[in-house]
Formats: structure tokens, sequence, C-alpha cells
């Protein structure tokens, strides 16, 4: 019974930690139905539902496949892996780009017999992957719970955040040039099978429930907080003005959902919220939970590149985050 609870624990932290601060919250003040945003939670559920379709539809995947027949050298092979994070993120959230594309990457990679490429592919990736979120606000959990306390509409998000995606693009464009540029040739892959039964059920028990129960914990969490006097009044001096800075350091060690629903709920600065979670988003491996289902992947894959990824994915991280924030100040 404990190994199975310490299993779920491990295997969903987020939602664990969430519901256990949630729980502890409600004995300091009376919690309220009323502090759940309800058409946050419809939303993503909806987006989460799609995404589900999609993924079962085997539609970006399909894609790749055809690029990849043009690819002749390990450059190109890893651009198209990279950007195709990048693209596909937009529209299926980064979570979801990168549990499809992560593992077939490596798949790719295994059949060219380039293991040596796969640390820097999937921290490329990664990165890509939350580049391409900032795009749409629907591109990720932080975004959908922006977009929806803000009412910022999409083109305003979109140009708030167009700075920031360039510069990353650019950066990813120049690690990509100094890549190897060693000719391969692809070997064929088996075909997707799409299986029509049970179709429907299947984007349904796909969709990750554990997530819109740990948003319903954290708004229970967050508004439980505003009515406990030295936390409201502790959060709010300290955030109110300095809402970057804390979306960028909050993200670090909570990752940046929870720090869009923390900071969203002591401060309106919604714009300086939004720059301050996407930026944050880059840095150690939880300031985005897109960073632990690649890391995840590659590890149950392969335990004996764990070290050496981490120290390289951390370093184009930690240059990418120091470059972002150059950036705002600059800005």
């Amino acid at each position: 019974m404990i190994a199975k609870f310490t299993d779920f624990f491990k295997r969903e932290i987020v939602f664990s930690i969430s519901l256990i601060l949630a729980v502890v919250s409600c004995f300091f003040a009376k919690p309220s139905i009323g502090y759940i945003n309800w058409y946050t939670i419809i939303l993503l559920f909806v987006i989460m539902l799609i995404v589900e379709i999609l993924k079962n539809l085997a539609i970006f995947e399909r894609l790749v496949r055809k690029l990849l027949v043009k690819v002749s050298n390990t450059r190109g092979l890893v651009i198209v892996l990279v950007f195709t994070c990048f693209l596909s993120s937009i529209f299926i959230t980064n979570d979801v780009s990168l549990i499809i594309f992560v593992p077939f990457s490596i798949l790719a990679l295994k059949k060219v017999e380039r293991l040596d490429l796969i640390i820097l592919t999937v921290s490329l990736q990664t990165i890509a992957a939350n580049v391409g979120c900032m795009v749409l606000p629907i591109g990720a959990p932080h975004n959908i719970v922006m977009l929806t306390v803000s009412n910022i509409p999409f083109g305003s998000f979109f140009l708030l955040l167009l700075p920031y995606i360039l510069v990353s693009l650019i950066f990813l464009a120049v690690i990509l040039f100094f890549s190897p540029n060693d000719k391969i040739t692809l070997p064929k892959m088996n075909k997707i099978a799409f299986e029509r039964e049970s179709f429907l059920k299947r984007a349904f028990l796909g969709v990750d429930y554990y997530l819109l129960l740990t948003f319903i914990a954290l708004f229970i969490l967050i508004g439980n907080l505003q009515n406990i006097p030295f936390f409201n009044s502790l959060f709010t001096k300290s955030i109110v003005g300095n809402e970057v800075m804390w979306g960028v350091l909050v993200s670090q060690v909570i990752s940046n959902v929870p720090a869009a629903m923390l900071l969203s709920g002591f401060s309106s600065n919604y714009e300086a919220i939004i720059i301050g979670i996407n930026i944050g988003g880059f840095g150690t491996l939880i300031a985005s939970m897109a960073n632990l289902i690649s890391f995840k992947i590659l590890v149950r894959e392969f335990d004996e590149f764990k070290i050496r990824y981490l120290g390289v994915f951390t370093a184009l991280n930690i240059a990418l985050l120091i470059l972002l924030l150059g950036v705002y100040i600059l800005i």
C-alpha cells in the first residue's frame, strides 16, 4: 500500500503537492468553490481532448515522416526533428509535442546509428517546444491560465511574446548551425497504423485528468492564501511591481503553471506575469513540466545519458534564459 502511494506521488508529484498544500490551507481559511475558475478548467479540458484526437490521428507524425524522406545529412535530420517540436507545440501544446516526437526522434537517430546526437537533439526539442507554445495562448497550460484571467486578445498575446520568440529561434538556429553535418540514409520506417475501434474512448481516456485536478487544487490554495492576511500582505507587497522576476524565479522552483496561478492571484499586471512565466520556462529541469517529460522519456530509453543530458540541457537553458532576460531589460 505504501509502495503504491509512493509510486503515485512520484508519478503525479505536482498534483500530490498541490493537493496537500490545498488541504493544509483549508485549516487556516474557509475554502470556497467560487475560487475555482471553471472557464479555465473547461477550456483546458476541451483543448486536451482535441489534442488527443489529433495525436490518435497521427497527423503530425505522418507529415514529419514525409519530410524525413528528403533528409540526407545529420544536421538536416536534427533541424527537422527540432523544428517539428516548435511548430507542433503551437497547436497541440508543448507537453504533447514532446510526448510524440521525443520517442520518434530517438527511433530515427537509432536507425541512422547516431546515438551521439540524442542528447543535443532532445535538449533542443524541449527548448523548441517551450518556444512554440508562446506563439498562441493555447500552446501550454500556463498560457491558458493567463488567457482566461487576463482576457488579452490572441494578437496582443502573440505580439507581447514575439521578441522572445524571435530571439529564441535565432538561438536555436545558431546551435543547429554548429551541429554535425554527416551524410546519412534513413531506413524505411514501419507504416503508422490507424485504429478506428474505440477511437473516441481512447481520446477521452488520454486526457490528463490529474492536470485538471491540479488546477482545481491550486485555485483553492491560492484563494485560501488570498484570505489569510499574512500571506496576502506578503505576496502582494513583494510581487506587485516585480512580476517578471517573480515569474522567472518561482518557475525555476515550482514550474511555470503553478507560478502563473500564484502570481495572477496577487497581481493584475498580467502582461508582466505572461513574460515572466514564459521566460521562466527555461532554466532548471522543473521550470516547465515539458522539461520533465522529455527527460523521463530519454532516461527510460538511455539511463546512462542522464547526467550528460542534465549538463547539456541546463547549460543551453541557462544561456537562453540569460539572453531573454537581457531582451526584457533592453525592451
